[in-house]
């Protein structure tokens, strides 16, 4: 018989009797592989390549991250996990949502009061301070449109005064036979344009003044007092929204929704008390200065009106001073850019 030649393990492929490949001395050979790679070396991070049976060179094991039938290289050194990154788009969306949402709540919550289905929360003590507030609002306004009337009114006057004098005085000069007569009343008319003048600049001190406290004091508080309505508007929408919850069954589904809606309102409860007490204390602070502005500024007007119709030039002046109101001299430019720095 002649000499059977010598087979190559690895070419021999054994077929079972239903002719299914047998691949027990596959499992048996990497069984055999995994025992005599180093430690740290699984099975999983090799990657087997064979070469033909007439390749002299023998099989190459090659380690490597092995994914997906491809190799990759390891890089030595930490590994860092990258977060998720953000998506802009997807954040605006989030809260145009959150916004649409809040905005509904509020609007069906107005809707719901102005129709007396619905329950708000009163403060009558804070309520009753802020009626006063824009009821004094409105009466302030008044007293300072009439006071801008006569300022006009009194600058018209004392323009007109002015220009008499001037007349006055120009006859005084022409007219030999009337010169003291004209030289009088020159005098009286150019007198009473300068007491008007100075009763002009105390007026006006007085419009700035009133104006400042109306329409930026009241109106900053008035400003923090739309911010603590919105505030309880948002309190009770958010206090009716979990209400209605609670009186509903409470199962798996409606749990979660009770949480979040009890977290929402406990946040806007937060916000609307934080407002209430910024509402109280600027009240308070605001009743303060609008005595203190009111008191001086009254008695300025008082004063300078007075000594104006008693004929009283030193006291009228005297009034000024003790306010430290500068008036500005007729016929004189107001001072350049470089002048004031």
């Amino acid at each position: 018989m002649a000499q059977e030649s010598p087979k190559n393990s690895a070419a021999e492929i054994p077929v079972t009797s239903n002719g299914e490949v047998d691949d027990s001395r596959e499992h048996g050979f990497n069984r055999d592989l995994k025992h005599s790679l180093p430690s740290g070396l699984g099975l999983s991070e090799t990657q087997i390549t064979s070469h033909g049976f007439d390749n002299t060179k023998e099989g190459v094991i090659e380690a490597g991250a092995f994914q997906g039938g491809q190799r990759t290289q390891t890089k030595s050194g930490p590994v860092i996990l990258a977060d998720e990154i953000k998506n802009p788009a997807m954040e605006k969306l989030e809260l145009v949502r959150k916004w649409s949402l809040n905005t509904y709540k509020c609007t069906r919550q107005i809707i719901s009061e102005r129709l007396g289905r619905g329950s708000r929360t009163v403060d009558l003590e804070l309520e009753a301070q802020i009626d006063i507030l824009r009821d004094n609002k409105k009466k302030y306004e008044n007293i300072l449109k009439l006071a801008q009337t006569l300022s006009t009114q009194l600058f018209q006057m004392v323009h007109t005064q002015r220009q008499l004098g001037d007349a006055f005085a120009d006859l005084s000069l022409k007219s030999l036979e009337l010169h003291e007569e004209f030289g009088y009343n020159a005098d009286t008319q150019k007198l009473l344009a300068k007491n008007g003048e100075t009763l002009l600049g105390a007026i006006n001190f007085f419009i700035a003044s009133v104006n400042t406290l109306v329409n930026k004091t009241i109106e900053d508080t008035l400003m923090t007092v739309k911010q603590y309505e919105s505030a309880r508007i948002e309190y009770d929408a958010y206090r009716t929204d979990l209400e209605e919850l609670n009186l509903g069954p409470r199962d798996a589904n409606t749990l979660p929704k009770i949480e979040q809606s009890q977290h929402l309102f406990q946040a806007h409860k937060e916000k609307y008390d934080k407002m209430r007490n910024d509402v109280s204390v600027k009240l308070k602070f605001l009743e303060e200065n609008k005595v203190k502005v009111l008191h001086n500024q009254l008695v300025l007007f008082h004063n300078a009106i007075a000594a104006y119709f008693a004929g009283n030039q030193k006291q009228l002046e005297q009034t000024l001073k003790q306010f430290h109101i500068k008036l500005k001299t007729p016929g004189v430019d107001a001072p350049s850019w470089l002048e004031e720095q």
